[in-house]
């Protein structure tokens, strides 16, 4: 059985079928070629932090899935490392993008998510993907990296080719990273020219003992930043306000008590998360992995959201409980390759609900039945039509 198309179609479904019969699965990657999915929570949260399990692709078997393809400029990122050169990549970006930086965000953030909003009116139809939970983030991240005014655009005309590829087109793909690559070794020049104060021109500046980020790494960087970082809040707070909006006693319950916002987010990341699976991965040697034997340099790919569903971990999993204890959760990873970014995408989704309910009550779903994009790795609507 290959259960690739039932895990586009019916994600949670097939993976509930997956964990109870066959919880490491032989199945075929995007492109084709074999990998080893695994759903059930105790295997996934052990082979996240399992230094056996490298995502260097170097350590890949030919005829295994490999992931995306970038250029070397994009794909030097901290979701291609092992240890050693992760490790002193993420201390060094540890040294700029502190937990104060990302609080100096609150305001802004606030501020462009009402911004947003007074540009809806009082009351109509929209579709708030379009209108709020894609533009909110990229402001964000456009502020975060320093990029002026005049270059910012729709990113997501580059993120969308690289989170749902279509096989039939990759010229798209390719365009897309050319695009990407052309802007940001156009972004690094200026920032050199002209430093300023934002995490890109701070990026380039740190050092430690002498140590620096190279011109490669600079660049995988900031194009980590861009597709995971926007890329998945955007997710995450479409996710969000859908569910919210399709469970009326938990929606109730928050606007009454708005205190509850940020547990209702790791509620909503587990629940409805923008990553169904991690990074693939590569056995530097052979492994077990939930009792089934995995060659070394074979891919295997771990279901966060399937992990997150394992009523194992979480009784009655497939039930939305904004006041549940939702500690462990994988939504956002475990081990050294915890997101980075997380703190931020919090942040970002606790204020883009907050400013909703404040700003909007009578926000109402347009369509009954959700249209998610076809990704086996991201969650993530097409649309959200909503009246207000």
């Amino acid at each position: 059985m290959d259960p690739a198309d039932d895990l586009l179609s019916d994600p949670y479904n097939t993976y509930r079928h997956l964990r109870e019969t066959a919880p490491v699965h032989r199945i075929a990657g995007t492109d084709g070629n074999p990998a080893w999915l695994v759903t059930r929570y105790d295997d996934v949260r052990e082979a996240l932090a399992d230094p056996l399990l490298s995502l260097d692709k170097r350590h890949a078997l030919p005829g295994n899935y490999r992931g995306l393809a970038l250029p070397p400029a994009l794909d030097a990122n901290l979701l291609n490392m092992d240890p050693p050169d992760h490790t002193r990549i993420r201390r060094l970006v540890g040294r700029v993008f502190t937990p104060r930086r990302v609080e100096q965000l609150r305001t802004p953030i606030r501020e462009t998510a009402d911004r947003l909003l007074d540009a809806l009116g009082t009351h109509g139809r929209t579709d708030l993907m379009t209108s709020y939970a894609t533009p909110l983030p990229i402001t964000v991240i456009c502020d975060l990296l320093g990029v002026p005014g005049e270059h910012r655009r729709d990113f997501r005309a580059w993120t969308n080719p690289l989170v749902t590829p279509d096989p039939a087109r990759p010229d798209i793909t390719k365009q897309a990273v050319v695009a990407m690559l052309g802007f940001f070794t156009g972004l690094l020049a200026d920032k050199r020219k002209e430093p300023a104060d934002d995490l890109l021109s701070d990026l380039i500046a740190v050092q430690e003992e002498g140590d620096r980020l190279t011109e490669d790494e600079l660049m995988s960087l900031a194009f980590l930043i861009l597709f995971a970082g926007y890329e998945n809040t955007v997710q995450l707070i479409g996710n969000a306000v859908s569910t919210l909006l399709r469970h009326p006693k938990q929606l109730a319950a928050l606007r009454e008590d708005p205190a509850q916002l940020p547990s209702a987010v790791e509620e909503f990341a587990r629940h409805e998360g923008p990553a169904l699976l991690a990074i693939r991965r590569f056995p530097v040697e052979d492994v077990t992995i939930g009792g089934v034997a995995v060659p070394a340099g074979e891919t295997v790919l771990l279901s966060l959201s399937a992990a997150n569903r394992d009523p194992s971990r979480f009784p009655d999993p497939d039930r939305l409980d904004i006041g549940r204890d939702t500690s462990g959760h994988l939504a956002l990873g475990h081990g050294i390759h915890y997101c980075l970014g997380a703190p931020l995408a919090r942040m970002e989704t606790e204020i883009a609900l907050a400013a909703l309910l404040e700003r909007l009550p009578d926000l109402a779903l347009a369509e009954a039945e959700p249209r998610w994009r076809p990704s086996l790795r991201a969650r993530g609507l097409l649309t959200l039509p909503v009246t207000y």
